[in-house]
């Protein structure tokens, strides 16, 4: 990747893979090198290539290729040939499922949407908010952080092509897409997969000065979490927000920004009414009291991965950077950064704004 973008042959880099938390654990990885003393600056960032996915053999068919391409004699060659049926030839399509669980992420939203009593109606609510803001955010000229991409073959994207505000009586035609026919995460409140990167540099204040840059704002501090991948798959952000808040010595309603990954309608949901549950922080997090709902009127005001699409890599860097761009914007001091990921895993960051 670094090769390909054109970096120096002279510049070291790796590839960190954590699902929809990917480049969030590149710029903290980045940040912890910094720390060390190991770079001075880094690159962190991610990408999503969802329109072009591997598509693997079936196992049967891996391990006869793998054996064919060790066989020596002409004999060998056919005798394996000649056990290749046609099931060998059908492909292992790629899910969006939990590896130890084997469940797709939507069937976990249905069930967790469920479990904390959010409505069909809520959900389809929240998903028009999220469309609605993101397109009054581009109109508006706010979403300035797109870089232009010349697609091979087809037109320049200037723009993020998947905001699409609706009506709830067309959101409400939607029958559910996972479990069915009773559940309530269907394609209109669920975040679509799309292709899309993502990129943020980082280096001590010290060194961007030094440089001649002016930094947009500081990283103060983050943390990562991770419980139980089937029922709380999708509960990253409430076990991770009350952890960071502690670390970087801040409260709620010290926070002026928050940007959450929307995986899913029904997950931020769940997610604000488990954070507001003074019975679920006694008895799941091992905590006497709730660290509170954040409130709406600071919420994802630009949209989120619901209207912006979730481009799992490039999810990350998207987060922070919007919450730099709206302190800036509406003259706050810290975001709060969260997001839920595969295997349980959670993820949240602080913010703060740099002096202006």
């Amino acid at each position: 990747a670094a090769l390909g973008a054109g970096f120096s042959d002279k510049t070291p880099a790796h590839t960190v893979t954590m699902a929809c938390i990917s480049s969030n654990q590149a710029m903290t990885t980045g940040v912890g090198m910094i720390a060390a003393g190991q770079c001075d600056v880094v690159v962190a960032g991610g990408v999503e290539l969802m329109s072009d996915v591997p598509i693997r053999h079936s196992r049967k068919m891996r391990k006869t290729m793998l054996t064919l391409n060790r066989a020596k004699t002409l004999g060998q060659k056919l005798s394996l040939i000649s056990k290749i049926r046609p099931a060998h030839f059908a492909p292992e399509l790629p899910a969006v499922a939990e590896f130890s669980t084997s469940e797709t992420m939507g069937h976990s939203a249905d069930r967790l949407a469920a479990a904390f009593a959010v409505s069909r109606l809520e959900q389809d609510e929240y998903a028009l908010r999220s469309h609605t803001l993101a397109k009054k955010a581009q109109d508006g000229g706010l979403l300035l952080d797109v870089v232009p991409f010349k697609v091979p073959g087809k037109d320049t994207v200037t723009k993020d092509n998947g905001i699409r505000p609706s009506s709830m009586e067309q959101m409400g035609k939607l029958k559910p897409a996972f479990i069915k026919p009773h559940g309530t995460v269907t394609a209109a409140n669920s975040s679509f997969l799309t292709d899309g990167a993502s990129a943020i540099l980082l280096m001590s204040e010290e060194k961007a000065l030094a440089l001649g840059y002016k930094p947009k704002a500081y990283l103060r501090d983050f943390v990562y979490v991770s419980q139980d991948p089937k029922d709380q798959l999708l509960l990253g952000p409430t076990y991770a927000t009350p952890k960071v808040l502690e670390k970087a010595g801040l409260t709620m309603a010290d926070i002026d920004v928050f940007e959450f990954h929307e995986a899913f309608a029904g997950q931020i949901l769940a997610n604000l009414k488990a954070m507001d549950s003074d019975w679920f922080a006694q008895n799941y997090m091992g905590r006497k009291s709730k660290v509170g709902a954040p409130p709406l009127e600071k919420f994802n005001t630009w949209g989120g991965s619901l209207s912006l699409g979730h481009p799992f890599g490039a999810t990350g860097c998207r987060l922070v950077i919007t919450a730099a761009h709206r302190l800036k914007k509406e003259g706050g001091q810290y975001g709060l950064v969260a997001a839920c990921a595969a295997g349980g895993q959670g993820h949240a960051m602080i913010v703060e704004l740099y002096p202006q």
